[in-house]
């Protein structure tokens, strides 16, 4: 709490939240130990597409030089067809799995000046914190900030997302 109270110090000009919304429709598809080789993106994107499977979120970390993890969301109508088409893949690199959250929610927050706001993101992280929720994955734009967690959790996530940015919301 400390911390928000100090962030609505902050000098918020500039910062213009258009929108908080959430997206209870998605699930989460995580390649761990996929092989950091040029291609490789494309093959399990081509894979998806081939099988219509829409992806929302794209995130990739690395794990080794050798390895990456890629997570992406996916529309949870899609996601038995996406774990198979993806633990098809898996199975074609010597060390890679497949792991999937049926039930996620994606917590978009949108407006202007948000790349120049560092106290925006953490805003959000210490928002989330005090709820003691879990940010699950994480993607930013110069104008929207995506944060998804568990679909449990997700109507408490929301309402006090919408209460720490109350302030700069247009």
């Amino acid at each position: 709490l400390e911390v928000i109270e100090r962030l609505r110090g902050f000098d918020m000009e500039g910062l213009t939240i258009d929108d908080v919304s959430i997206d209870e429709t998605q699930s989460r598809i995580t390649f761990l130990k996929v092989p950091n080789t040029p291609g490789i993106s494309a093959k399990i994107f081509d894979a998806l597409a081939e099988n219509r499977i829409f992806v929302d979120m794209i995130v990739q970390s690395y794990f080794s030089s050798a390895q990456a993890h890629l997570s992406v969301t996916v529309p949870r109508t899609q996601y038995d067809t996406a774990m198979e088409v993806t633990r098809g893949l898996a199975s074609q690199f010597s060390e890679s799995s497949v792991i999937g959250k049926k039930h996620i929610a994606k917590i978009s927050v949108s407006g202007i000046g948000l790349r120049s706001h560092t106290g925006m993101a953490i805003t959000l992280f210490e928002t989330l914190a005090q709820e003691n929720i879990n940010l699950e994955m994480l993607n930013t734009s110069e104008v929207r900030v995506n944060a998804v967690v568990d679909a449990t959790e997700s109507q408490q996530a929301i309402a006090a997302i919408r209460r720490a940015f109350a302030t700069a919301k247009k």
